[in-house]
């Protein structure tokens, strides 16, 4: 089943109308942020958390997106942390027709080499393993149409990494990789479906060029945001956390309740 599909929400509490588990769900995810904001209910940070998916195929290519909605996004995103609070990131938000379709050209080429280079090989039990082919199907769905999305949102930060030290990369893009993220589950809140990509950055210089960035500015991903179709997602299988965390070291697994 596609990570993207709709859910049911949670049945209501009959005595509260809460949903049991969650916050009380009667519309959209707009609608949930801002009845949030009236302090009608509370969101549920965890289901923000663990629904905010990589959208590709449920993203509403017919439909404009106010830029006020992109905006107050990026301005969730500005709360996130920065190395020594710099703050040295620039979001750039594409929608002309002519440059969204020169970025999917570039997009499309780097998919399609990457597409060509992967071995998607897990263990037959590895949720990794039963998802590939959904995954690689609605990655294919997105370069195909990415330059129907609505809006193109380019995550920058000032300054080049490639003669920084492990230390100090690390600090630059933890310093934009954050708010990027932020912004997503901004756009989640607000109806919209995400999805962080990379792929365009194997030619980053020539969108660099689109765009007017300057050279020494890194661009460090490439969000396409459209109106979800669908007002639910849901969480995602993942591998075990006694498989991906240990204690103490390396190789003693953490206990996981």
């Amino acid at each position: 089943m596609d990570a993207e599909r709709a859910q049911t929400a949670p049945p209501a509490d009959s005595a509260s109308g809460r949903r049991q588990g969650g916050p009380v769900w009667n519309g959209t995810l707009r609608e949930l942020d801002r009845s949030a904001e009236r302090g009608d209910l509370s969101v549920d940070a965890e289901e923000v958390l663990t629904t905010t998916r990589a959208v590709r195929k449920r993203i509403d290519l017919g439909r404009t997106v106010p830029l006020e909605l992109i905006a107050e996004c990026i301005e969730v995103a500005l709360q996130a942390p920065s190395a020594g609070n710099r703050q040295r990131w620039q979001f750039v938000v594409v929608t002309d027709p002519e440059k969204k379709a020169q970025i999917a050209d570039h997009y499309r080429r780097s998919w399609a080499a990457y597409k060509a280079a992967q071995r998607w090989d897990y263990a037959q039990e590895d949720p990794r393993q039963q998802r590939k082919d959904a995954v690689i199907d609605s990655a294919q769905y997105l370069a195909d149409h990415f330059h129907e999305v609505p809006v193109h949102v380019i995550p920058c930060i000032e300054g080049r990494s490639e003669t920084l030290s492990h230390a100090a990369t690390a600090a630059m893009f933890g310093s934009i990789l954050p708010a990027t993220w932020s912004f997503m589950l901004a756009a989640r809140t607000r109806g919209l479906g995400s999805s962080l990509t990379t792929l365009h950055l194997v030619y980053e210089a020539d969108v660099a060029e689109i765009l007017g960035i300057p050279p020494n500015v890194s661009q460090c991903a490439l969000i396409p945001v459209g109106y979800l179709l669908g007002d639910t997602l849901r969480p995602a299988r993942r591998l075990p956390v006694s498989q991906v965390a240990s204690l103490n070291g390396w190789t003693q697994p953490l206990p996981a309740g």
